[in-house]
């Protein structure tokens, strides 16, 4: 999901800036209203990051990332997965690929907005009206993000300053079928690994299990 550094002219770059400035500080107040997030927040980034260093592939104006969304999702609620995801991209950066901080705000608006779909029709109502998480809730969750994704990417690449091939947005977006097959895995097994010791201190204060209703 990142954007290859020169695909993005400046100007562009900088309404990213504005726009994912502007959503970030609006979700941020929600944060300070609940400091017990502000933990998860930081795990979300760090462990943002670790995902995303653990497999990154180029795939012609993009790489294929593992992302580990709905698993931060779930486990760790939707602000701080939210602000966690600018604030890994923003550890990386610093830490392992100094190239891709000018596109900072591209990047996170990619990952932000589909989480912002997911969250809004299916997501909230899990914790909201009590729904109970399924298997195949976490891959529909799975599904519609990571479609969200490479609908972002080609948007980008549709106003990018490089003639971009239809064929290598296809090529990249397929690759994202790998991660709708392989994440779900990783969600469910995390949630259920940590729903079996909510009852511990140290899983309350770092994560949001409790309230999610999983499914035998």
């Amino acid at each position: 999901m990142h954007i290859e550094p020169g695909y993005i002219a400046q100007s562009k770059i900088v309404l990213a800036d504005v726009a994912a400035s502007g959503l970030l500080l609006a979700y941020a107040k929600e944060l300070i209203k609940r400091p017990g997030d502000i933990i998860r927040t930081l795990l979300a980034a760090v462990f943002f990051t670790l995902f995303m260093q653990s497999f990154h592939y180029t795939i012609g104006p993009s790489e294929l990332h593992f992302v580990g969304a709905m698993a931060m999702y779930l486990t760790l609620g939707f602000i701080p997965t939210l602000l966690g995801f600018a604030g890994g991209l923003l550890l990386q950066g610093l830490v392992f690929s100094p190239w891709d901080l000018p596109q900072l705000a591209v990047n996170s608006l990619s990952l932000i907005l589909p989480l912002l779909s997911v969250h809004y029709t299916i997501g909230r109502q899990l914790r909201e009206q009590g729904s109970t998480l399924h298997w195949r809730q976490i891959v529909k969750m799975d599904a519609m993000y990571y479609s969200g994704v490479t609908l972002m990417v080609g948007f980008w690449l549709s106003v990018s300053d490089v003639a971009t091939p239809f064929a290598a947005w296809a090529a990249f977006a397929s690759s994202y079928v790998l991660l709708v097959l392989v994440e779900p895995v990783v969600t469910y097994t995390a949630v259920r690994l940590l729903k079996r010791y909510e009852q511990h201190a140290w899983v309350r204060q770092c994560f949001a299990v409790t309230d999610l209703n999983l499914a035998r």
